[in-house]
């Protein structure tokens, strides 16, 4: 297989308006696979050829969640705004990743100038490029033959193969040169990251009592629960207004792995508590990115509109998931009338 690789960047920066360009455009950069540096090009894009719009991150960088190496450089790619895989060819998964756009599928534009209605021949591309998309979003099916699916974010490793130090102090000029981030975020992020490493390495080899805060990352704290954790079913509905409980009530909703019935809650989700927002959806099925399959959850989980990980305590890592709520952690709020 020969894989295709990008030319330099065009110097993207948040903020700068593009056009994504044609599916036959598109499909002269990929190659067998679908694939661009290793990143796959997927049927859910497709809906946005020809379409204008603005930077939201330069994908720069991206914590890994499938080994947990930390954070990996990725080479010419942003984010777009409001452009989020639905899962509508991956099983119906809905993680609402923030789809990855490699440069050479976007055109600069003058955001100043009318925008050119897409032409008619756009149809004939996207026949001639989704079967090569759907074909590669397969993997080969497990032993037992259930079906494996391949994605952006199954594939992030080799699309991003070089891991990013916090010693790199690069990234975070990289940060604010941008527009991901101000000079004050990315400062926060610096210092964060140095006392991450701290709390990691004296964890490994001090004794406890020489311990800071019993070695745990920044903002980082314990669960309460010993066995079973508690479950609560709010049965929310999209467009209900909920609040995010305390932090001190969602701990004791949380074992020693701060699990919730096998699911996580995050130290950048701790930023949220307290915070009012909407019902977005209830989720049931998330594709894992390790192994490719289709899970679907024995308690659904919530999707708060407006509400995703800054990566705060993480680097500034611009990849933006949309946490997953137990309703365990939310309580409903009456609008006001």
């Amino acid at each position: 297989m020969t894989e295709v690789k990008s030319g330099p960047g065009t110097g993207l920066r948040a903020g700068d308006v593009v056009e994504v360009r044609g599916a036959e455009e598109i499909l002269a950069t990929l190659d067998e696979r679908g694939e661009l540096d290793g990143l796959p090009f997927m049927p859910e894009m497709l809906a946005y050829c020809g379409r204008r719009m603005t930077v939201h991150k330069v994908a720069h960088k991206l914590c890994d969640t499938i080994s947990r190496s930390g954070m990996r450089r990725m080479e010419s790619a942003v984010h777009l705004a409001e452009a989020r895989c639905d899962g509508a060819s991956h099983g119906g998964c809905q993680t609402a990743c923030s789809l990855y756009w490699k440069e050479a599928w976007l055109k600069r534009v003058d955001r100043n100038s009318v925008a050119e209605p897409v032409p008619a021949e756009q149809d004939e591309g996207v026949r001639k490029l989704l079967p090569l998309l759907e074909v590669n979003t397969r993997r080969d099916p497990d032993v037992d033959g259930e079906v494996r699916y391949s994605c952006q974010a199954t594939e992030l490793l080799r699309a991003a193969p070089e891991r990013v130090g916090v010693k790199n102090v690069s990234q975070f000029v990289d940060d604010v040169r941008s527009g991901n981030n101000t000079i004050g975020e990315s400062v926060r992020a610096f210092f964060i990251g140095g006392y991450n490493r701290y709390q990691d390495i004296t964890r490994a080899r001090l004794p406890k009592p020489l311990l800071i805060n019993k070695g745990l990352r920044w903002a980082l704290f314990e669960g309460a629960v010993d066995g079973r954790t508690p479950v609560e079913t709010l049965d929310l509905k999209p467009g209900e207004l909920v609040r995010i409980k305390s932090r001190a009530e969602i701990i004791k909703t949380l074992n020693k792995d701060l699990l919730n019935r096998g699911m996580g809650f995050e130290n950048e989700m701790s930023r949220h508590c307290g915070k009012t927002a909407r019902v977005r959806a209830r989720v049931e099925k998330v594709l894992d990115e390790r192994t490719g399959r289709l899970l679907t959850m024995r308690t659904p989980c919530i999707i708060l509109e407006g509400l995703v990980c800054e990566g705060a305590y993480n680097f500034n890592c611009p990849r933006e998931f949309v946490p997953f709520w137990r309703e365990i952690w939310l309580e409903r709020v009456q609008d006001a009338p």
